[in-house]
């Protein structure tokens, strides 16, 4: 009786601490979910081609270009350190590694481009940390987000993007007046991702009552498929849609699409007001793997094919004025040295050694400055 007595105890006090436990975890806040990043195929298909938050004025645009008698061409770094590599020869006038830093390394002639994290509605780092960044390292370029159309990236609905967008841009200008903000780069700009930035461009007039300060205009310009539950770059968040464009694996190296999308990002921006802005590409690349039918050569002939349109892109209707009219300021290609996405990368970061598709970009940056 004494032992049946101790055992209705033990599991009286057991059921217990199950209950408080489970009370526990449902007020404790859990993490953003994190999702499967889809976006290449898993076969190789068929190729076919409440109360108004502080806003801030936009302060008067900072007059020196973007470029500043650097390089327009930039990389993304993906694993690093930047430092282990011989990029001398490619004469890089910026990169980011998708991240801020206080002291980001130094390579030679290269401007770093700090970025500001919006995932899990959220900044990351802090506004506090923000702060100090922008006092470091007066005049940065500042990217505020990546990709938060994409639900494996930041994933922010168009409201909660508008609200993170002030938070951090009030950081940033309050320490570093001198400093360029960029909207965050959507993957493309396709009209499903443009009705995105449509919809946060009214969320910040209404939340602020002030149109959105954008020192700096930002896309990414992959080429990948729009449709839900699939692979490519899915649906944004905060929208029923269930598919936009429908690329096609073979599309990732379509020149005339790559440059379609910049034309009609251009033509968007200036229906809206912003032709005056500078616009970057702060990535773009070929995310498929080799064996999907893009081997070196391919993708060389692609990224040799982007600079081309960058350099030589017009438009006295669509283009910056204080650009000669240029479309596209800077561009930035991915990647350095993915170990996910391989295909482009300049550098394998296992060895340290140059990729066939670095040794050709660097022969085409030297004929190029040689002309």
């Amino acid at each position: 009786m004494h032992r049946r007595r101790t055992l209705a105890v033990v599991l009286m006090i057991a059921g217990s601490a199950v209950i408080f436990f489970a009370i526990l975890r449902a007020l404790t806040p859990q993490p953003v979910a994190n999702f499967s990043e889809p976006l290449v195929p898993t076969a190789a298909p068929r190729a076919i081609s409440a109360s108004r938050p502080t806003a801030i004025a936009q302060t008067a645009r900072y007059q020196d270009t973007l470029w500043r008698g650097k390089a327009r061409w930039g990389i993304g770094v993906a694993m690093g350190p930047v430092t282990r590599y011989d990029l001398a020869a490619f004469a890089f006038g910026w990169y980011l590694d998708w991240n801020a830093h206080r002291a980001p390394a130094q390579i030679a002639h290269a401007e770093f481009a700090q970025m500001v994290r919006v995932r899990g509605n959220a900044l990351t780092p802090a506004r506090e940390m923000l702060a100090e960044i922008a006092r470091a390292n007066p005049g940065s370029l500042w990217l505020i987000g990546n990709e938060p159309d994409v639900k494996w990236q930041d994933n922010v609905e168009p409201a909660m993007y508008a609200r993170l967008y002030n938070a951090a841009y009030l950081a940033i200008k309050s320490a570093d007046p001198r400093a360029r903000v960029a909207i965050g780069g959507v993957t493309q700009p396709s009209p499903l991702r443009l009705r995105y930035l449509d919809r946060v461009l009214a969320e910040y007039q209404t939340q602020f009552g002030a149109p959105m300060p954008i020192d700096v205009w930002n896309v990414h310009n992959f080429i990948l498929r729009e449709e839900r539950n699939s692979w490519g770059v899915e649906i944004p968040p905060g929208f029923a849609d269930a598919h936009g464009v429908l690329y096609e694996v073979e599309d990732s190296a379509n020149l005339d699409a790559f440059r379609a999308q910049i034309i009609a990002f251009r033509k968007w921006m200036a229906e809206r007001g912003f032709q005056n802005r500078e616009l970057i590409v702060s990535e773009y690349g070929i995310p498929m793997p080799e064996d999907y039918g893009f081997p070196p050569a391919r993708v060389l002939n692609f990224l040799t094919g982007t600079f081309d349109f960058f350099f030589t892109a017009t438009d006295p209707a669509l283009g910056y004025p204080d650009d000669n009219f240029k479309l596209v300021q800077r561009w930035c290609w991915y990647s350095l040295d993915d170990t996910m996405y391989p295909t482009g990368r300049l550098f394998d970061p296992q060895t340290g050694k140059i990729s066939d598709t670095g040794m050709g970009l660097q022969n085409f940056i030297a004929r190029w400055m040689t002309k």
